[in-house]
């Protein structure tokens, strides 16, 4: 028994390192730096988050494990310990975007909220229990409510908020129904158990339905429609740090264990979506939903005046691109959903922290409050250049080759989703129209203010690093392909 508790926290010291570095942060900030100078505080608390991430990292590259657990409670293979990997230097590069924010005074407590929900995400990618999937949603989640919230001076925050935490109190209750009919129909919380007892049954009524509560449940973390509504809001009211973390890192994991659940778990009810040929299974659910949210997220899009609500409602289109690999279901088009869901994160991580800059110095979001910033700030302008042609699909940077492996693996998969496809290119072209309006606010529009924008060297480099990393893997997109 000593060595199977030894054998799981060998597994999980990631993760531990993680939590052990949350409670420095607190430890230090709390013992020595209560009654010091905010930057210094707030100095002090980023080094210590991102030296922590550093170390989790460093771990997890000196003993790369291919291992697992308990009753698939913990289960590591090279994709799940690469995708951590991910997961690290997503939040790494959100604290150093946070770092210096004025929002709040406790800056501590807040990136140590940040760390926990890191935890979250690194024990989904890690798991293929249904029991640790809940506790592991529900870990991230309740950390990003509190993240939300954070800006106590601001009433959308509350707002957001309070809209995030009901509407995620109510998915986590339809998804754990859903989960909870599927383990009585199969006795078993594995994953894999799970699709081995269904596929020796014919399809079952309530499996139908546990279906559905499980994609209520899965679709409300990833923001597709038609469980979008909490996404506009949180992303337009939450300190711009936290949206950048609830958009880039919580959408990986989110689209990561959504494919484990149905493609490892319900495999052998899939059904079919193919046009005018419909069967019974997860397919033809997730196929409506990736067609509302392509066209629902790009058309709603348009109307947008608020950079971050766009950016909310470019999300939604962007599961519905997601969604297409995982109804493909095969390991081209999972590799195509991995490049397309860390490129989408690497690249709306950037983009809120343009906006952070922008917030900053011109008070708001708005498209009016964008015009003339590349005379003000020609190096942050060059980097939102790059994030927004690379949402649009723009080549060589990486969101054209996300959308082309994605779509290529869908039509290769023969499983009949050529309308999808055609659906998703058409979406695609109307994406572009919005992204231009905010370039065009950006390189055409006239300034309220010709002064140069002071933006600290900390997010000047970090964006800078950003934009070159969407840049390379546009251009070399094996580097990633490859490692993955």
């Amino acid at each position: 028994m000593t060595a199977s508790y030894m054998e799981m926290w060998r597994l999980v010291a990631p993760e531990v390192i993680v939590v052990i570095t949350a409670l420095c942060v607190l430890s230090v900030d709390l013992a020595w730096l209560r009654d010091a100078e905010p930057r210094l505080r707030s100095t002090v608390a980023t080094l210590l988050s991102v030296a922590g991430c550093a170390v989790a990292i460093g771990w997890i590259l000196r003993a790369p494990l291919t291992a697992s657990f308990g009753d698939g409670v913990l289960v590591l293979s090279s994709v799940a310990q690469h995708v951590q990997i991910v997961l690290l230097v997503l939040t790494m590069l959100t604290v150093l975007l946070a770092s210096g924010a004025s929002f709040t005074r406790h800056i501590s407590e807040y990136l140590a909220l940040m760390l926990m929900a890191t935890v979250g995400m690194m024990l989904l990618v890690s798991t293929q229990n249904l029991l640790l999937i809940f506790l592991s949603l529900e870990l991230l989640s309740l950390s990003l409510y509190v993240l939300a919230a954070f800006d106590k001076r601001s009433a959308r925050s509350a707002e957001a908020a309070l809209k995030y935490f009901l509407f995620g109190a109510i998915s986590a209750a339809f998804l754990l129904f859903g989960f909870s009919l599927l383990y009585g129909l199969s006795n078993s919380t594995n994953l894999s158990t799970i699709a081995s007892t269904l596929q020796s049954a014919p399809l079952d009524p309530l499996l139908l339905v546990a279906i559905v509560m499980m994609l209520v449940g899965l679709g409300f973390k990833v923001a597709a429609a038609p469980f979008h509504f909490w996404a506009p809001d949180v992303y337009e009211g939450a300190p711009a740090s936290s949206a950048a973390l609830i958009a880039s890192g919580s959408k990986v994991a989110g689209f990561f264990i959504l494919y484990q659940v149905l493609v490892l778990g319900l495999a052998g009810a899939e059904g079919s979506s193919a046009w005018h040929g419909y069967a019974a299974g997860w397919m033809p659910v997730v196929a409506m939903v990736a067609a509302l949210s392509m066209v629902l997220g790009n058309l709603v899009a348009i109307t947008q005046t608020s950079v971050r609500r766009l950016l909310a409602y470019s999300a939604i289109g962007h599961a519905g691109y997601m969604l297409l690999a995982i109804l493909a279901h095969t390991n081209q088009s999972f590799s195509a959903l991995l490049y397309y869901a860390i490129t989408y994160a690497l690249t709306v991580l950037g983009a809120f922290g343009v906006v952070a800059v922008v917030e900053h110095e011109a008070g708001g979001d708005t498209l009016a409050h964008f015009a003339g910033l590349s005379r003000r700030a020609p190096l942050v302008s060059l980097c939102m250049l790059v994030f927004m042609l690379s949402l649009a699909g723009i080549p060589p940077l990486a969101g054209f080759f996300g959308k082309f492996y994605v779509f290529a693996s869908a039509l290769n998969a023969d499983h009949g989703l050529l309308w999808l496809v055609v659906l998703a290119i058409a979406m695609s072209a109307v994406s572009l129209y919005y992204y231009l309006k905010v370039l065009k606010s950006i390189y055409v529009g006239e300034p309220a203010d010709e002064a140069l924008v002071s933006v600290p060297v900390v997010q000047q480099v970090v964006l800078g690093l950003i934009a070159l990393g969407v840049v390379v893997l546009g251009c070399v997109p094996s580097l990633l392909l490859h490692w993955l």
